[in-house]
């Protein structure tokens, strides 16, 4: 099955591996025990389905949470089913890839108008009036 972007995209599960590890926190006794906490492993690398791109957004967005190798690691561990982590940590890539996926805005740099460059001007002579009347008259002595 695989995990579901939106409705262009969607990431096989070869390229997603889950790993259950022991969680710390809440769990009494049974934290010993049971493995609930997941480490999801994504082969960012490998994947086809990503442009080039959008990889790119990614690796920018995922930080430290991206190995050497170009795998994406999370984990979580905030519930104490296994089945809940899973869940939380797909949601989590889920929501990751469909962010590297939105293109962002260009930026088009703009000159100011002729008017605001009159009012800044204007505003620094009538500034500069102000600070003129403070000094008083010009004595000589």
């Amino acid at each position: 099955m695989a995990l579901v972007v939106n409705e262009q995209v969607r990431i096989p599960e070869q390229y997603i591996e889950l790993i259950f590890v022991r969680s710390g926190g809440p769990g009494g006794q049974n934290v010993n025990k049971v493995s609930s906490a997941v480490q999801l492993v994504f082969d960012l690398a490998k994947c086809p389905d990503l442009t080039p791109a959008v990889k790119q957004r990614l690796r920018g967005l995922a930080g430290r949470r991206l190995t050497a190798t170009g795998k994406l690691v999370l984990r979580c561990e905030t519930y104490r089913s296994q089945h809940r982590n899973r869940a939380v940590c797909l949601e989590r890539l889920r929501e990751l890839v469909a962010r590297a996926l939105e293109r962002p805005k260009l930026r088009r740099p703009t000159r100011p108008t002729a008017a605001s460059r009159q009012r800044r001007l204007q505003a620094k002579r009538h500034r500069s009036h102000i600070k003129a009347l403070r000094r008083g008259p010009m004595t000589e002595e």
